[in-house]
């Protein structure tokens, strides 16, 4: 994991908002520039420190490797002398209950600046760059001074990376192998995305989204209790295996941030923000009817490997 620092004043609200960072690939005359070079550094799992109006605002997760883009249409304005040719990478950014403003900090975060491409002047303000990189002393005060906000957001995010990268490669791998017929891998792919023979199955068996109510199918995802990259090929397909969720309660439980107990009750997660089961109308404690015997040991699994307890 490494750590980098944005600046983001003309875009900080269509970047976190969006979710993502963008900027030119070279200078508007066409040199190239290492804060731009930068953003084909990053990784999956890296950490970003947004500033904007002299504060940190936001902490971002790379969720993946830059791709070529043009520059994004909502930027409007901002940035008329940018080339549009660009760099885009794909970022979870939070943003924080309790910004912190570095140059209230400099007597701690001074030593630590690097001697080169630094995204802070001595007296705290920012420089004039857009990617930079962050040494591990810097990094260490930086999160110090964020206390459990970051904590959080690295944990959460850590899982949910994780998650993906652990997908992508049992996918991969049920590409090469040679012990099953082709039809049988594309029910099994098919069933990664809550689709096919899984998703009929599942359907059998939930009626409806157990939170919301919603019951017409096609605005219900198929998702899996026990991860698809940690189910076994007939547990890919099993219709116990899956629950009819609404795509934003499908969101929280794939992520971990809710899961249900045996018996009908929904469990939240303490790395969900408080906010979100109030403005998505869903109540705290909600009693949704018992799980059949093999359902619930598909969701012991959940609630043991995926449920993010602390």
């Amino acid at each position: 994991m490494k750590y980098w620092w944005v600046n983001q004043n003309q875009t900080y609200k269509h970047e976190v908002g969006g979710g993502y960072m963008w900027s030119p690939k070279t200078n508007s005359n066409g040199q190239r520039n290492q804060f731009y070079i930068n953003m084909t550094l990053v990784m999956p799992g890296d950490v970003i420190y947004s500033f904007c109006d002299t504060y940190i605002k936001a902490i971002g997760i790379v969720v993946n490797k830059a791709v070529s883009s043009i520059k994004p249409n909502e930027f409007g304005n901002a940035g008329l002398n940018w080339n549009d040719d660009g760099w885009f990478v794909e970022v979870d950014f939070q943003e924080l209950e309790t910004p912190i403003k570095p140059a209230n900090h400099m007597d701690l975060l001074l030593p630590t600046l690097p001697d080169k491409y630094s995204p802070l002047q001595a007296n705290g303000n920012g420089n004039q760059v857009y990617l930079a990189s962050v040494p591990i002393t810097m990094s260490k005060v930086l999160n110090v001074l964020l206390s459990d906000q970051i904590e959080k957001i690295i944990d959460r995010a850590e899982f949910t990376v994780g998650h993906e990268d652990d997908q992508n490669v049992a996918e991969e791998k049920l590409l090469n192998r040679k012990d099953i017929p082709e039809t049988e891998k594309h029910q099994l792919i098919k069933a990664r995305r809550g689709q096919g023979l899984f998703r009929s199955r599942v359907g059998m068996i939930e009626k409806a989204c157990r939170i919301t109510g919603v019951s017409k199918k096609s605005y219900l995802r198929a998702s899996h209790i026990k991860p698809w990259c940690k189910s076994t090929d007939l547990e890919k397909l099993d219709g116990n295996n899956g629950l009819m969720l609404s795509p934003h309660i499908d969101y929280l439980f794939d992520k971990g941030l809710i899961s249900f107990s045996n018996d009908g009750v929904m469990l939240v997660s303490k790395n969900l923000d408080a906010d979100i089961l109030q403005l998505w109308n869903i109540k705290n404690v909600i009693n949704l009817g018992r799980f059949n015997p093999d359902q619930s040991n598909y969701l012991e699994y959940h609630r043991n490997h995926v449920f993010l307890k602390n």
